[in-house]
């Protein structure tokens, strides 16, 4: 029996002979009696197994049972309404399966979040990293559920891709050519025409692109995969490698697409605490007080709208001295994030920003001075959802690729779109990882990754 179904259902199982699998979370040996709490993975609570020295022939080998140890576990459940715990197992017999030799790291006090890092193979069986991979794991079907209940498609965009979808220019290049013996062209430059692929190729930073593809055959489409980034940026918020989910919708404009994303984030958020209230009672406990109550503020607000001009002003006529200073024209700091959240007691959307600060596919608004794109920043982590209406008008397209510099030849078959049927349309990127953060108020994020890669770092 897996614990997590006799925490369902102990009741009905008092006084009935059970057999447990797990690992040894914690073990109090007394002279004629002893404790073990065992964890088996599938629920955050261990249950406490009790065993007495008249009770098992092996008594004195039990006792010397080492923490980290897998074990099998016969015995009897008693339901204690009077104790912490709700019951726990009389052992008939244990027998240990995998033995914990002496120097096992993980041991029952407190780690720092650094020295678990390092041990991040052993980290899953502490309190907090079974917390935060559960939520993880949760999390991920709920996104998956949101979105398969709107009869959103799901498309797995391509990992390895010719394109940069960003321009941003970080990108980890993809190639099989001999490094001690590069090819070079006539111009002498790398001759991608002997690489692999017949041309310069890179891991994805975007699905973007893709998603827009199957959105104009599909109308409703999301991809949920990982990106990469080879920005040299050690911040607790970066890593190379990260996921995102991206819908793409057909026939939309701005104000869908930010309906589409305040509806996400409640029903996300509400999908796990339902589903896992013990987890969410630790983190707010533990890690960061106040979290539900800020979590359950999200659920129940509406999200309040500005523009980024609107936006600006309230930042320059607020009674407070920021050490980046706003400006028309330019992007948001962290604080200034910081202060408009609060400034509006309440996530709020940050929409028609500058055409200059923002991505080629973005649409033009009339002003020919701002995209129809919006930032959407809610408390205690500032941006967390980044999209805009895309634009759909060739010609409008094509001079904003050239102002860009952004290579059409590259793009012929997303200017395609444009030919063959175009409709106004819009989506956004949410960072998987980066809401995993907010939920659960771990604040960096190479410990909501089972195995972070980040500069100079790719263990495990």
């Amino acid at each position: 029996m897996d614990i997590k179904a006799l925490f369902n259902n102990y009741e009905s199982n008092n006084q009935k002979q059970v057999t447990l699998h797990g690992w040894v979370r914690n073990h109090r040996a007394q002279k004629a009696f002893g404790f073990i709490d065992l964890n088996d993975g599938t629920n955050f609570e261990s249950v406490q197994v009790v065993y007495e020295e008249g009770r098992l022939e092996n008594f004195k080998d039990i006792q010397k049972i080492r923490i980290g140890s897998s074990v099998q576990i016969t015995g009897t459940v008693v339901v204690t309404p009077t104790m912490k715990q709700p019951f726990e197992i009389k052992a008939d017999e244990i027998i240990v399966v995998g033995e914990s030799l002496e120097d096992y790291p993980i041991q029952p006090k407190r780690h720092s979040r650094e020295f678990l890092r390092e041990n991040a193979h052993l980290r899953p069986r502490t309190n907090l990293f079974t917390a935060v991979f559960r939520v993880r794991s949760l999390l991920t079907h709920g996104i998956h559920t949101f979105f398969q209940e709107r009869d959103f498609m799901h498309v797995a965009s391509p990992i390895i891709t010719g394109v940069d979808a960003e321009g941003a220019g970080e990108l980890f290049k993809v190639s099989t050519l001999d490094s001690m013996k590069i090819p070079k062209d006539d111009e002498g430059l790398i001759d991608y025409k002997q690489d692999f692929f017949g041309k310069a190729t890179n891991l994805t930073v975007s699905g973007q692109l893709e998603a827009e593809v199957f959105a104009q055959a599909f109308k409703k489409v999301y991809t949920f995969g990982p990106t990469f980034r080879a920005e040299k940026s050690n911040t607790t918020t970066h890593a190379s490698e990260f996921w995102m989910i991206e819908p793409e919708i057909a026939f939309a404009d701005l104000q869908d697409d930010m309906d589409l994303a305040e509806e996400m984030v409640k029903y996300i958020i509400k999908y796990v605490m339902d589903r896992a209230p013990k987890e969410m009672e630790f983190f707010d406990k533990f890690v960061q007080k106040g979290l539900l109550k800020k979590l359950e503020s999200v659920m129940v607000k509406p999200f309040k709208k500005v523009t980024h001009k609107e936006a600006i002003d309230i930042l320059l006529n607020a009674k407070k001295a920021f050490e980046n200073k706003p400006m028309h024209g330019e992007d948001l700091a962290k604080e200034h994030e910081k202060y408009l959240v609060s400034h509006f007691d309440g996530p709020v959307f940050v929409t028609d920003w500058p055409k200059d600060i923002k991505a080629f596919y973005m649409r033009l608004n009339d002003d020919k001075e701002t995209v129809a794109a919006m930032d959407l920043l809610v408390p205690g982590a500032g941006e967390l959802i980044g999209g805009s209406q895309r634009e759909e008008r060739l010609d409008v397209l094509k001079k904003r690729m050239k102002e860009m510099h952004v290579n059409e030849s590259v793009l012929w078959w997303y200017l395609d779109l444009r030919k063959y049927g175009t409709t106004p349309h819009a989506g956004y990127g949410l960072g998987f990882d980066r809401m995993l953060m907010y939920m659960t108020g771990v604040e960096n994020i190479r410990d909501v990754i089972p195995f972070p890669r980040t500069p100079k770092n790719c263990e495990f």
